[in-house]
């Protein structure tokens, strides 16, 4: 345990997309990480197609990881209908999921909620139209109220802010312009600019860039495997706040 005032150093890795009788194991990632970090955060796309079976060998690789684990389910954990059982497995494998409680470690809080897509800046989408355009546009407000509702529990020095969608452009650019909607808000960095945040992780842009910020200057860490292992030296951001 850091002690109340130090340096919190925070690994992070999102959309392992564990699947199904898989011939691979992320389990020396996780001892890894553990010799090097504080804590753990995973943001989302927990397994490939929202399956149980999938969760399973997440929760079994994880029996290498000592240190805290803090998660998110992301939208490929929503596949199949089963993300309760999912939830229900990688608790039992001590995640401790933020979108249902916040979590301190010394004089650093982390908070979470999944997010969703919509838009960025003055082409969000907006809630105009037919009913289900609306239906679309109140999941983004409701996910975004959820954030700000996590983060304002918090009363720690430094706050982390833990969602699956991306909260800016910075973080997705390399992706097709066309999906640019489809792969976060803007609503989720004005609620991030609301609150003492020292950084941001996020998923899902697989082929987007590492680093951003938000236009009030927190840090933002695109932390997709798919593209750590494209751009990055190791398959996790390791970040010091």
């Amino acid at each position: 345990m850091p002690a109340k005032d130090s340096v919190i150093k925070i690994a992070a890795v999102s959309d392992l997309h564990y699947q199904k009788n898989a011939d691979f194991s992320y389990k020396n990632v996780f001892g890894e990480i553990s010799e090097k970090a504080d804590v753990l955060v995973i943001p989302g796309d927990l397994t490939g197609t929202g399956l149980a079976e999938e969760a399973e060998g997440l929760a079994a690789d994880l029996l290498a990881c000592r240190i805290p684990v803090l998660g998110l389910l992301g939208n490929h954990d929503y596949e199949s209908g089963q993300e309760r059982e999912i939830k229900n497995i990688l608790k039992d494998a001590k995640i401790l999921f933020l979108d249902e409680q916040v979590f301190t470690l010394g004089q650093a809080g982390f908070a979470g909620a999944k997010g969703f897509c919509g838009g960025f800046g003055s082409y969000m989408l907006s809630s105009y139209g037919e009913p289900a355009i609306k239906e679309f546009v109140k999941e983004a407000i409701d996910e975004s109220l959820a954030l700000e509702n996590n983060l304002r529990v918090l009363s720690t020095k430094r706050n982390v802010a833990v969602v699956h969608y991306a909260p800016i452009t910075d973080t997705i650019k390399g992706e097709p312009l066309e999906i640019y909607p489809f792969l976060g808000s803007s609503r989720l960095a004005e609620v991030i600019d609301r609150f003492n945040v020292s950084a941001v992780f996020h998923g899902h842009a697989h082929r987007g860039a590492l680093a951003g910020r938000t236009a009030k200057g927190a840090p933002v860490y695109n932390c997709s495997l798919e593209l750590l292992r494209r751009k990055h030296r190791q398959p996790y951001v390791l970040v010091e706040i």
